[in-house]
């Protein structure tokens, strides 16, 4: 059937024109750092060639995956470079499912300046473009593209939750997923080719299409409660962004100083000394969080500067996951309930001049400074109402309370990664899984009993369901999406 003879034409076409290349590459794998040891992998048909080549011996014959203590020699001017460990990794059995090896060498400039000399002198041997190994091992068959992407935010993570969440997607949980979807859906669009195609010569039953909606309506309710997931993965992915806005002098600089442990922003008794977006990333209990300090918000100013200080305020707060709203605590001190609180920040937010859109469907935190102006009674009756949390910037021993609850929103916020449930990491995912569940819909709302559309444009639809999860783990030829996934690589990955 036309589905089963072009569902991966393109896909092994690219394949095989890539891997017809023959060449070999090679590059340091390791820092471009001094350090103790660097490793320079070599992989490619010339390969074995190659190692040989680099400890002078042409009929050596290493065992694969075993570590020798060997010294590695320019195949020109036959001086020695070093004396290092060799690993073998024949083909299929490696990384990249070529033939490939590990020179791994003292970690000085120079001794890794002479081998990547001795590789490049070898005939049919160049080096590696950025993501090149990896690439292989993705034409190899050896990952697909979720797993290529997890790898590279293994590579970037930064976080002890990013690290978890990236690892579990280079080890295939995510692919596992959509590979399972998208075969389930080729078993629904061969099903429907199959009654086109022989449904009045063999007699097969209407039925079918009635057992393929099932089917199908099973796999959209299992698409959409993963999109349904409150961008989690991508929050933890790329970071949490944390906008601290409220008057002019409310603190929001003394604040962002003590989440930061340092002097982030300028602090003065003068107001309205933060003009610009001043933002840092910060590990913040393990999950990744970009805090932006603003200007100070208020209704009028003549000032220009502060006119324009306070726009881009505004717009940080468009493009933020966690808005923490600062106020005085003397402002706040009277209120004796979660309802008053909830009354006031709306009043706040009005005062500042916000528009209620921008605070729409963000989670919003109510933070009262300042709290060493005030009673003991006084902080007494903050510390009960749950909706507002209660600091003072000039005793940050006191934080503590503070800083659990902010630890507790972004563990909400991202969620705890695990291999059951996997999250979507990658905006580019969640579109493609939207444009499935479109074509989808449209194929169930278009079938009625008894009426049923133009077949052949309902199984375009089906084929159309099949290449958006596709196009997710790289099954067919997608080189746009190929260039942006890896020109974020380093060179030797």
């Amino acid at each position: 059937m036309a589905l089963l003879r072009n569902i991966s034409n393109s896909f092994c076409s690219s394949f095989r024109r890539y891997a017809s290349s023959g060449c070999t590459i090679y590059s340091l794998s390791s820092g471009h750092v001094k350090c103790g040891v660097s490793v320079i992998r070599v992989s490619g048909p010339q390969t074995k060639r190659a190692l040989r080549a680099i400890v002078g011996c042409n009929d050596y014959e290493p065992k694969a995956r075993q570590a020798y203590l060997k010294s590695f020699f320019h195949p020109i001017s036959k001086e020695m470079i070093d004396r290092g460990l060799l690993l073998w990794f024949p083909g299929p059995a490696s990384f990249t499912g070529e033939d490939a090896c590990e020179f791994q060498v003292h970690g000085s400039l120079a001794v890794i300046a002479a081998m990547l000399d001795a590789l490049g002198r070898l005939d049919g041997l160049r080096p590696a473009e950025p993501g090149e190994f990896t690439k292989r091992a993705f034409f190899g068959g050896k990952l697909d593209l979720t797993e290529v992407e997890g790898l590279a935010d293994l590579i970037h993570a930064e976080t002890e939750a990013q690290r978890k969440q990236a690892l579990l997607q280079s080890m295939g949980a995510l692919g596992r997923l959509y590979n399972k979807w998208r075969k389930r859906l080729i078993r629904c669009a061969a099903h429907l080719e199959a009654y086109i195609d022989f449904a009045e010569e063999e007699q097969i039953e209407g039925g079918v299409i009635l057992q393929l909606t099932k089917e199908l309506k099973a796999v959209r309710g299992e698409i959409r409660n993963h999109l349904n997931d409150q961008r989690q993965g991508e929050l933890l992915r790329d970071g949490v962004r944390t906008v601290i806005i409220g008057a002019p002098n409310v603190g929001k600089s003394s604040l962002l100083n003590l989440l930061c442990q340092r002097s982030v922003s300028i602090v003065t008794e003068q107001a309205g000394t933060t003009r610009d977006i001043i933002e840092t990333m910060h590990n913040f209990g393990g999950y990744p969080v970009i805090f932006s300090d603003t200007a100070g918000l208020r209704r009028n100013t003549a000032d220009s500067i502060e006119r324009e200080g306070m726009a881009r305020a505004k717009k940080c707060l468009a493009e933020s996951d966690l808005i923490l709203l600062l106020t005085d605590a003397m402002a706040v001190r009277e209120l004796d309930s979660n309802e008053t609180v909830a009354g006031y920040v709306e009043s706040y937010l009005n005062e500042l001049d916000i528009a209620s859109d921008l605070c729409s469907g963000k989670r919003v935190q109510l933070v009262a400074n300042k709290t060493d102006t005030l009673s003991l009674e006084e902080c007494h009756r903050l510390d009960k109402l749950s909706s507002i949390l209660s600091i003072s910037c000039h005793k940050p021993a006191n934080m503590a309370t503070f800083l659990n609850a902010l630890e507790q929103q972004l563990q909400e916020l991202c969620g705890t990664p695990r291999a059951e449930h996997p999250r979507i990491t990658n905006t580019r995912y969640r579109q493609q899984l939207e444009r499935c569940i479109e074509n989808i819909d449209i194929f169930l709302r278009d079938y009625k009993p008894d009426v049923f559309p133009d077949m052949a444009i309902a199984a375009a639809k089906l084929r159309n369901s099949v290449r958006c999860i596709e196009r997710i783990t790289g099954h067919v030829s997608c080189e746009d999406i190929l260039d942006v996934v890896f020109k974020d690589f380093c060179i030797g990955k």
